[in-house]
């Protein structure tokens, strides 16, 4: 694909003026041939791979960016599921040398962060998976760049309630384990219905079975450069208008964003995989989904019709994409994490957003419920009726949702929990304190929906 010198300076008149920037290069890298007969091997043939297969990976990405004026936010890896990999272990504890030769492998690389500590449970598990998911608090904990994920629904499966009871479970163990850092280990792992394996964001990120070897996927952030335009149209502009202008500069946004993919391919001798043209905010002002929303005529995001107009902004940046490249993949559409997003926090310490009202809002956005922070007395069982409520969102819709939930030990509604860097700060949001214990400890699966049936 060719790109004219004008769409070149275009893109560097918005990453100038407007806080575009490229919010992830990752490299998604296949595992599945460093399986060895025990972990110690296994994880010495992982670091090897990581290292060898990304050792150019930051330096490359570096001097695009600094060829094109494009900013490059985020450098990362996504591997195949750590639990594919090595699928022998009884005990959580035997995973962690794997866990933390993954871990010093990012670091030896130079990576922001490096994803696919996942497993894929949303129908049952195994021995070995079961033991996996043991390990993930205490891998989290004990490394810095390591994030994990599970899939625990998928519309064609229904929702593996065992696995979501179990899931609450570890984010409680791992926000004690980080309790001096907020619960940090809490915002680097996350649990889906309908994970998809192309997705370049962390803390998803997972590189599917049915991948290739090696591939670029990007991930480009636009919050700021459609809230800026926004802004500037008229007041009293249809919606089908202000549609309109948003898949434009979604257009333009996703050429920009396959400009660096592929380039980044090319000189890395790899495959480009896709473009995922998600509005992911940063906690810098002006680069917000919350604002964009506001913009559109709210005076605050979480107020009535919020949900409409989210439902406008995502299609928009789908549409847009689309027809910009071939290889729209990921999540593609609009992220809203309350702790990343000025507008978002801003609105949550006002009571103008709930957690029910993200909940709606996640029917209509990229992903789901993301960094949100609770009481750090919210029980496991409760957390997990939250992710099964996510969950059925994601499987009675057929599209992908997540939780990526906080409970932030020691602080109470109104405390603001800080977590630094693009994670932010997040204000401790109220959780409703009905009890939903006796639905949660039946366990079992709840059916895939009717539609699934569509063979």
């Amino acid at each position: 694909m060719d790109y004219t010198q004008a769409e070149i300076l275009q893109t560097v008149r918005m990453t100038e003026m407007e806080h575009l920037d490229v919010r992830t290069v990752t490299l998604g890298l296949s595992l599945r041939d460093c399986v060895r007969a025990t972990v110690a091997e296994t994880a010495e043939a992982v670091r090897e791979k990581i290292e060898r297969t990304a050792a150019r990976l930051v330096p490359t990405v570096n001097e695009i960016g600094e060829e094109f004026g494009l900013r490059v936010a985020n450098k990362r890896i996504s591997l195949t599921p750590i639990s594919l990999v090595y699928d022998r272990a009884r005990r959580g504890e035997e995973l962690l040398p794997l866990a933390r030769a993954i871990d010093e492998a990012a670091g030896r690389v130079g990576v922001d962060f490096i994803g696919g500590y996942s497993a894929l449970i949303h129908k049952g598990e195994t021995e070995g998976t079961r033991a996996f998911v043991d390990s993930i608090p205490e891998a989290l904990a004990s490394t810095e760049r390591l994030c994990s994920s599970l899939s625990l629904a998928t519309t064609r499966a229904g929702i593996n309630m065992d696995a979501v009871r179990r899931t609450g479970e570890i984010i409680k163990e791992m926000a004690e384990r980080t309790r001096e850092h907020g619960g940090l280990a809490c915002a680097k792992f996350v649990c889906f219905a309908n994970a998809v394996e192309d997705n370049p964001f962390v803390a998803g990120t997972f590189h599917g079975v049915g991948e290739a070897e090696a591939v670029v996927n990007v991930g480009v952030s636009g919050p700021g450069v459609v809230n800026h335009a926004v802004r500037h149209a008229p007041k009293d502009a249809p919606l089908d208008e202000m549609a309109e202008l948003i898949k434009r500069l979604s257009f333009k946004l996703t050429r920009a964003g396959e400009l660096v993919g592929r380039e980044a391919a090319r000189r890395l001798g790899l495959k480009f995989g896709i473009i995922d043209l998600s509005l992911a905010p940063t906690p810098t002002p002006g680069d917000s989904v919350g604002e964009i929303l506001e913009a559109l005529g709210f005076e605050r995001a979480g107020a009535p019709g919020t949900t409409a107009a989210l439902a406008l902004l995502t299609d928009a940046v789908k549409k847009g994409g689309a027809m910009a490249s071939s290889a729209v993949g990921g999540l593609s559409g609009a992220f809203i994490p309350v702790s990343e997003d000025a507008a978002m926090i801003e609105a949550a310490r006002e009571g103008a957003l709930t957690i029910e009202k993200l909940e709606a809002m996640t029917s209509v956005c990229s992903v789901g419920l993301d960094m949100i922070a609770v009481p750090g007395d919210t029980s496991a069982e409760t957390i997990a009726a939250i992710i099964a409520d996510e969950m059925a969102i994601g499987m009675m819709n057929n599209k992908t949702t997540a939780v990526r939930i906080i409970p932030a030990p020691g602080k109470k509604v109104g405390d603001i929990v800080e977590f630094g860097g693009l994670l932010g700060s997040a204000p401790v949001m109220p959780v409703n304190r009905f009890d939903p214990g006796v639905f949660i400890r039946r366990g079992g699966r709840i059916p895939a929906p009717i539609h699934s049936l569509r063979n």
